[in-house]
């Protein structure tokens, strides 16, 4: 079978072995996965996490299951997740699933960009495969990862109908933050990014929110025109959707005094940051990351998008087949004219 691999910065399609099924696995065809903000930060950046593996937001249809397994059958049309917490540690009884041991060393074989995905069954038995509804597409469904994070993300800083908000990154967790919080009726949000076409892309899911091209202001003049918008005090909260480091730099700037930050962006390894802690500390800012989802926010997500809800469909903007994999990959990279980028294999 064919699979997408990181070769030395490098995608490579090339051919593996299919792997072999255990008693209580289960093998999936994959049908479509996206490629991930992290997915690019391991190809052209410094990913500072463990796994290089690429591709993590599969969906596809069981093609065998083991024979120890009476819950799925072939056909079944699934979503997969890569990591799985033990439900049973520290971090797990904390709520913190994400941060279990389990969780962190947990994946799919060979990854969601091969043809076929081995289902180990540490994954199966915890949850790690979940039966999506006939009314949600295979492409729309490869979006229920990534929104799930989103949603996590939002959870995790309280939000409420009277907050402002700015979001800092257009790109598609930007606007996936976007829609989750228009579901949430909040009162303003402002969405500020240097590239035209995902700014205009914003404006037509939501022509009311206000949007900000800071491609040529410095850090001085973002911060006056965001006091033009928001007044002095500054947004209740500001949601980190990129890697950029002025960005989380301006979010001390223009956020309230008890407001509160999101760190959703993987910011680069090792990366330095000369910030004022005396500002964090003063201004008593919250600054909460938020790394990957947990099954709790996936079932949400899926029962958002069955019940039409949220429809991100039209963040999609180009499909590739597998054996296109490093020209998708450059296209997400550049984000001239691209959003959310499907892999499939049909």
């Amino acid at each position: 079978m064919k699979a997408a691999v990181l070769e030395k910065s490098k995608v490579v399609v090339k051919d593996i072995n299919l792997p072999k099924i255990g008693k209580k696995e289960i093998l999936i065809r994959m049908k479509a996965c996206g490629i991930c903000g992290s997915d690019l930060e391991k190809v052209f950046g410094r990913y500072g996490m463990k796994s290089s593996r690429i591709g993590h937001e599969p969906v596809g249809q069981v093609m065998k299951v083991g024979r120890e397994i009476s819950n799925f059958k072939k056909g079944d049309r699934v979503f997969v997740h890569h990591h799985v917490p033990c439900y049973s540690c520290r971090f797990c009884y904390s709520g913190d699933y994400t941060m279990c041991d389990i969780y962190q060393k947990s994946n799919i074989e060979p990854c969601g960009l091969s043809e076929f995905i081995l289902v180990p069954e540490l994954n199966v038995v915890k949850g790690g495969v979940v039966k999506i509804p006939d009314g949600i597409t295979y492409e729309h469904a490869a979006l229920i990862e990534p929104v799930a994070c989103c949603l996590r993300s939002l959870d995790k800083i309280d939000i409420k109908k009277s907050d402002s908000i700015s979001i800092f990154g257009a790109g598609p967790t930007g606007l996936m933050h976007l829609i989750l919080l228009k579901c949430s009726g909040v009162s303003k949000i402002i969405v500020v990014d240097v590239n035209d076409f995902r700014l205009d892309f914003a404006k037509r899911i939501d022509p009311n929110i206000t949007t900000i091209d800071v491609g040529a202001m410095d850090d001085e003049h973002f911060q006056k025109k965001m006091e033009s918008i928001v007044g002095k005090d500054g947004v209740d909260k500001s949601i980190i959707c990129t890697s950029s480091k002025s960005a989380f730099i301006n979010s001390l700037e223009i956020t309230r005094r008890g407001g509160t930050i999101s760190l959703f962006g993987v910011p680069p390894k090792d990366k330095g940051y000369d910030i004022d802690l005396n500002k964090i500390y003063s201004k008593e800012l919250k600054i909460i990351p938020s790394y990957a989802t947990s099954e709790k926010e996936i079932h949400q997500v899926i029962r958002l998008m069955e019940n039409d809800i949220i429809n991100l469909e039209p963040l999609i903007t180009h499909k590739f087949s597998l054996a296109e994999s490093e020209k998708a990959f450059l296209c997400a990279h550049k984000g001239n004219d691209s959003m959310k980028i499907i892999i499939t294999t049909e």
